[in-house]
């Protein structure tokens, strides 16, 4: 397929559920771009026996063809990886698969605030973003980069810089989907070919906020 050619694909993409499983229209495939265990208990005992029971549920139940899902700051049970892989998903760490004849690659890594998961000084990240395949094609990060959609309420830009720098020089990409940054849910912006969003599901007072959204590739 030529890059920047029409594939005919629906892709729905989810971030930040915390907990909350919503509808999800019927696609080709759904990415799901981290925190998905809820806010309440983070012990990794209660994170596992909600991944195995409710959430497992969820994604048999996912209208999708294909799901493809990273882990995020929240998601503490994140040490056990045969618990994440074993779910009916394709799950991702710096790593890459191929799903309908397109290249993707997940990642959970953002930069440090805090005692979470998954964070390392920004400046780290950049062996992370160096994992991405140059010809990667669908991009799943649980933080932003730089500048797209990483807004905070007081105003602060809290994307990743290293991130920022790797992206333009995919020059198949065609989809980037993050969350982390629940204030700029909904963001979306086009760069070169290829469509930025953040799809946070609950703003900053983990409340739903929207629907997940569709892409039509």
């Amino acid at each position: 397929m030529a890059a920047g050619g029409s594939t005919g694909l629906r892709v729905c993409a989810i971030a930040d559920q915390h907990g909350f499983l919503p509808e999800i229209p019927a696609c080709d495939i759904l990415l799901v771009a981290g925190d998905v265990c809820p806010v309440d208990d983070h012990r990794p005992d209660r994170q596992h026996h909600w991944l195995q029971g409710q959430f497992r549920q969820w994604l048999d139940d996912v209208p999708a063809n294909a799901i493809v899902g990273i882990a995020g700051n929240h998601d503490f049970v994140e040490d056990d990886d045969d618990l994440m892989r074993s779910l009916p998903w394709t799950y991702l760490r710096d790593e890459t698969a191929e799903i309908d004849g397109l290249v993707v690659h997940g990642s959970p890594w953002t930069p440090t605030f805090g005692s979470w998961a998954f964070m390392r000084p920004d400046q780290e990240l950049a062996d992370h973003w160096a994992t991405i395949p140059d010809d990667v094609e669908l991009l799943l990060t649980h933080g932003p980069p730089r500048g797209f959609g990483d807004r905070t309420r007081s105003g602060e830009a809290a994307g990743s810089e290293t991130l920022a720098r790797r992206v333009p020089e995919l020059p198949n990409l065609r989809l980037g989907v993050f969350g982390h940054i629940h204030e700029e849910g909904g963001y979306r912006t086009q760069l070169g070919q290829a469509i930025l969003a953040n799809v946070a599901y609950v703003d900053e007072s983990y409340r739903p906020a929207g629907r997940p959204p569709v892409f039509e590739l």
